[in-house]
């Protein structure tokens, strides 16, 4: 099995693998702007709208592999990476539960991840810790929800290919959002390694 290299190999921030994060992160509210406007009695951009999933998609995939092949893994790429896949799963939420194309309560799962691991952050921060790097097995959820998000938004549609998506995509989505979830427990468990290796070490522990 490989080993995925992690550590910090440059502190140059215009690489192309950070450029490819910043153009995800620019793709956001671009995003909501083109699926959202039907809503407010605008055209219709689902087309769009769909390039800009697929895009972020390969973007979210083509960044960490270039950084690893190039040796251009930055602390300002491992802060980038995290943030714009929250944000674009963030996005996508809204974007397609307000146009009801997504169901109100998967999105509350998938909320429910985001709040977990949010509640995890000032307890690593009390004890002197950043957040944690992403795992493998947070990445694989991301990618399976960015290729079901996009297939989802593709089975909303008319064309003979809308049902064969909607069906994909469902599999896609409930895969990626039952690995979220075990994620977000494997990282609970290692912040609590963390504590209790740190409440250990500590001469003052009693």
């Amino acid at each position: 099995m490989e080993v995925q290299e992690t550590r910090v190999q440059t502190d140059r921030v215009l690489t192309i693998p950070n450029l490819l994060s910043m153009g995800r992160l620019v793709g956001v509210p671009l995003f909501l702007w083109l699926i959202l406007w039907p809503v407010f009695d605008g055209p219709n951009n689902d087309g769009w709208a769909l390039l800009i999933l697929m895009l972020s998609g390969i973007s979210d995939y083509l960044d960490g592999k270039l950084a690893r092949r190039w040796g251009q893994i930055s602390r300002v790429g491992q802060l980038l990476d995290p943030l714009a896949d929250r944000l674009f799963v963030l996005s996508t939420l809204v974007g397609l539960t307000w146009r009801e194309i997504l169901p109100w309560w998967v999105t509350a799962i998938l909320l429910a991840r985001e709040v977990f691991i949010a509640a995890l952050l000032p307890i690593l921060n009390r004890h002197g810790y950043g957040p944690l790097q992403v795992s493998f097995l947070g990445k694989a959820a991301t990618f399976n929800l960015m290729y079901g998000f996009p297939l989802l938004l593709l089975g909303a549609g008319d064309s003979w290919i809308a049902r064969p998506a909607e069906i994909v995509s469902w599999a896609f989505i409930w895969w990626g959002a039952t690995l979220y979830w075990w994620a977000a427990i494997l990282y609970a468990v290692q912040v609590r390694q963390i504590i209790r290796g740190r409440a250990t070490s500590s001469p003052s522990t009693v």
